[in-house]
C-alpha cells in the first residue's frame, strides 16, 4: 500500500478524541506486524483506548522513535464540502479530518515501513501512535512510561505534527482546568433567598483576568509569538433563565507557558482564589484537565542538526501551538518536531494535505532508515 491508499483508511477510522479506538489501533498494529516490526499494544486507564508501540531493527541500541497521534478533533462543521471521514481528492489535495493533523504524518510513517523491514538497521526505528493528544495529551505519557522495557533509551523523538516539513526546536507548555461553583435558585425577585453562582464566580474570573495581563510584563522569550507566557479562560457557562437565580457556573482556563515556567504554576493565582471562596463555605470544585511541559532543543543538539540534513531545510527555533514533545523531552529524550502539511489547515473545515508534502515526507523517513544502516 502507498501513503495515500494508507492514509484512505485512516481516515476511515472516525478515532475523534476521546472515544474508542480499538479499531485504529488494532488495523495498524496489524499491518506493521505483516512487515516483520515487533508491536505492542498499550491499553490506557480508560479501558477503550491504546497507544502503539513498535520497533524495526535492534532494540537493544539507541534508535529513534517516530511519534503521531491516532485521534483527531471532531468534525460536525457544517462547511465540509464531503463526508470528512471519507478521503476525497481533488487535483493534488487529499481531503478529510486528521489528513493534515496528523494522519498524513501516520500514513507516511506506515509507507516507509517495507522499506525499514528490507533495511539491516544497525539502530532501530520505533513507530510510537498516542490517543487522546487532543484533550491534553492524555495518552502518551502511558506509552511513555513502558519505554524502559520496551526499547534502549532512545537517541530521540521525532513529533510528525504538521510543520511543513521544517525541524522545530521549542513550543511553549500548557496546563487547563476547569472550576465549578454551586450555588442555590430561586426567584430573581429574591435574592437574599438564594446564592448565585455567577456572581460568586465573577471573582475568580477577576483574578484570571490580573494574572493574564500581569504574564504581558514578562520573563519574556523572544523566539515564541507572544513572547511571553499566556492565560485566558475559554468558556464560560451558567444559570438557566434571566428571572432564576443562578445555581451553578462553570470556567475553563489555560495557561501557556515559556520555557523554564511551568504552565500549572501559571494557574496558581486562580486556584488560590477558589481556594479562598471554598474557605467561606462555598461549594466549589478545581478539576485539573491536561498538563504537558514546554519543548526546548538547544539549536547544537544532534538531532536538531540531523533532521536538518534530512530535510535539507533550515530548523525553526519555535511555534505556538503544542505537542507531545515536551513530554518526551521531560523524559529524557531529546525531541524536535517536523511533519507534513501546514497547522493553518487542522481543526477546519476541508482539512487537507497534498501527495507532494506525502512523498516529501515518505522520502524523509526512509533517509533516516538508511542513516540507521551505517
Amino acid at each position: 500500500m502507498n501513503a495515500i491508499e494508507i492514509l484512505e483508511r485512516l481516515v476511515a477510522f472516525p478515532s475523534v478524541v476521546g472515544t474508542a479506538n480499538g479499531d485504529i489501533a488494532g488495523w495498524i498494529a496489524e499491518y506493521l506486524e505483516s512487515h516483520g516490526a515487533r508491536v505492542s499494544v498499550i491499553p490506557g486507564p480508560e479501558g477503550d483506548r491504546a497507544n502503539l508501540f513498535a520497533t524495526f531493527g535492534p532494540a537493544d541500541r539507541a534508535g529513534y522513535i517516530l511519534s503521531g497521534h491516532m485521534d483527531v478533533v471532531p468534525a460536525g462543521e457544517p462547511e465540509w464540502s464531503s463526508d470528512p471521514f471519507r478521503l476525497r481528492k481533488e487535483n493534488d489535495r487529499f481531503y478529510g479530518r486528521g489528513t493534515t493533523d496528523m494522519k498524513g504524518f501516520l500514513a507516511t510513517v506506515l509507507a516507509a515501513a517495507p522499506a525499514y523491514s528490507r533495511m539491516t538497521l544497525q539502530r532501530p526505528v520505533h513507530i510510537a501512535f498516542s490517543y487522546d493528544e487532543e484533550a491534553g495529551c492524555r495518552g502518551v505519557p502511558h506509552l511513555i512510561a513502558r519505554l524502559p522495557e520496551l526499547c534502549a533509551p532512545p537517541a530521540g523523538a521525532i513529533i510528525g505534527e504538521p510543520s511543513n516539513l521544517r525541524s522545530v526546536r521549542a513550543h511553549k507548555g500548557k496546563a487547563a482546568a476547569r472550576v465549578s461553583i454551586r450555588g442555590r435558585s430561586g426567584h430573581s425577585s429574591r435574592p437574599d433567598q438564594g446564592v448565585n453562582a455567577i456572581h460568586l464566580m465573577a471573582g475568580i474570573i477577576a483574578t484570571a483576568v490580573e494574572a493574564a495581563d500581569a504574564l504581558t510584563r514578562g520573563p519574556l522569550e523572544k523566539t515564541f509569538e507572544p513572547p511571553y507566557s499566556s492565560l485566558q479562560i475559554g468558556t464560560v457557562n451558567g444559570g438557566q433563565a434571566i428571572n432564576i437565580i443562578p445555581d451553578h457556573c462553570a470556567i475553563e482556563l489555560e495557561a501557556r507557558a515559556i520555557s523554564g515556567v511551568s504552565p500549572i504554576d501559571l494557574l496558581e493565582p486562580v486556584r488560590r482564589s477558589v481556594e479562598a471562596l471554598t474557605a467561606t463555605g462555598v461549594d466549589t470544585e478545581w478539576l485539573p484537565m491536561s498538563a504537558y511541559p514546554a519543548l526546548s532543543l538547544p539549536a547544537e543538539a544532534p538531532l536538531a542538526s540531523l533532521l536538518e540534513e534530512l530535510t535539507g531545510t533550515p530548523g525553526l527555533a519555535a511555534v505556538s501551538y503544542g505537542t507531545e514533545a515536551g513530554l518526551f523531552q521531560a523524559a529524557g529524550i531529546d525531541a524536535i518536531i517536523c511533519g507534513p502539511g501546514d497547522i493553518g489547515r487542522a481543526h477546519k473545515p476541508d482539512e487537507f494535505i497534498t501527495a507532494g508534502e506525502l512523498s516529501a515526507c515518505q522520502s524523509m523517513l526512509e533517509m533516516l532508515g538508511r542513516r540507521c544502516t551505517a
